[in-house]
């Protein structure tokens, strides 16, 4: 210290702070460099405490790198819509250390999962990604560079979608299709129209559902909800699948929910029936066809990842989170008020759709059933809708 106050360096507040006449400035890569104006010199070591740092992770969202017309660095803030040539990563410099690996949790958000992470060599499809978690998921991948399709049953909500997020950044890419899963006509049709773009796919989100129905069939005669939440995407992945496999690693995120605890698949016979899956009217109970739908979702979400998992494609199956707003209950009244006089202690969507864009290595959702009954279970069913929709 002596030496430092010899020096005229010890006049400041804090010991990170520079001395007079230096200015920290950092390179394309983020490293930290001191310039001394008075000596003309730079150095890479901090003037007062001997430390290199470097800036921490990515840029903040909402800025991006580029060049002026002389070349020079400069950082964009699309959000505030200025310009500089500071880059702001600066505030944040950290240690040139080994940092430990991040936990994350219950409050944690998919832009801070996807912090620094480069997608733009990925296609990602989302069903139902006009609204709610789907739309928030969209958003994250689409900001990290990622090629998004949305796939949706109301084309003109997923186009203005696409129009929202492309307001936040301007080089987002993004593309609106139509998927009715309430159609299996649509399912095959969608597969068939996605194939002649020639894309890769690298991550499908089966997230589209509705809950408290009214009972009504579709046009395949199935029962909605059961069509729409299980079914549909059954079908649409396995239309995909061989897509799935040249694109490889892949990955399949099933959106189950842990309201499949509260319901069986078998009929009294102890068999797995369809007529349980799609029941009649006088049989109909909307949140019971819902839990069984996700009891299907993590059922097929497990011998997905069994069957495909040596063609590096991976499936895991997640619960969103209780006790989130979203639309899913706007059929029903009275859900719909009990969620209203409830938003307020629920969590927000942004941070309910961490898990969806998280590096999950094929973590299967495991259920309280026993092993033997859960293996035939998923082999019995996965064998059933394929029997029953392919034909083999």
């Amino acid at each position: 210290m002596a030496a430092l106050k010899y020096a005229g360096m010890d006049d400041t507040d804090s010991e990170d702070e520079l001395p007079p006449g230096w200015e920290e400035r950092s390179t394309k890569d983020g490293w930290v460099y001191y310039a001394n104006h008075e000596e003309m010199k730079t150095q890479w070591d901090h003037p007062k405490t001997g430390k290199k740092r470097r800036c921490a992770g990515d840029l903040p969202y909402g800025w991006e790198q580029e060049k002026d017309d002389k070349g020079q660095i400069i950082y964009v803030d699309h959000i505030n819509k200025r310009k500089t040539y500071f880059d702001p990563r600066q505030a944040f410099t950290v240690e040139d250390v080994l940092v430990k690996p991040k936990r994350y949790d219950g409050n944690t958000a998919a832009l801070e999962i996807l912090q620094g992470r480069d997608l733009s060599d990925r296609v990602v499809l989302i069903t139902g990604g006009n609204s709610g978690i789907g739309f928030e998921t969209a958003k994250s991948f689409a900001l990290h560079g990622a090629h998004v399709i949305l796939a949706c049953r109301n084309l003109s909500k997923a186009i203005k979608a696409v129009s929202l997020i492309q307001q936040e950044w301007h080089k987002a890419r993004l593309e609106a299709m139509m998927l009715d899963l309430a159609s299996l006509r649509s399912v095959r049709e969608f597969a068939d129209s996605f194939k002649t773009k020639k894309l890769p796919l690298h991550i499908l989100i089966c997230n589209a559902a509705v809950c408290t129905q009214p009972w009504r069939l579709t046009e395949d005669g199935l029962e909605s909800t059961f069509q729409i939440c299980h079914l549909g995407h059954f079908l649409l992945v396995q239309c995909l699948q061989e897509v799935l496999q040249r694109s490889a690693p892949a990955r399949v995120v099933v959106v189950s929910s842990e309201s499949h605890r509260f319901t069986d698949l078998l009929d009294q016979c102890g068999k797995v029936d369809l007529a349980v899956l799609s029941p009649p009217q006088k049989d109909y109970w909307s949140m019971l066809a819902y839990n069984r739908a996700k009891l299907c979702n993590l059922l097929f979400s497990n011998e997905l990842h069994r069957r495909l998992s040596l063609h590096g494609v991976t499936c895991n199956a997640v619960h969103p989170g209780n006790m989130m707003y979203t639309a899913i209950h706007r059929s029903w009244w009275l859900m719909t008020l009990f969620f209203t006089l409830a938003r307020p202690f629920t969590k927000s969507m942004v941070r309910r759709q961490t898990v969806y864009t998280s590096d999950a290595k094929g973590s299967p959702y495991y259920m309280a059933v026993s092993i033997w009954m859960a293996t035939w279970l998923l082999n019995e069913l996965f064998v059933l809708f394929n029997r029953w929709l392919l034909g083999y």
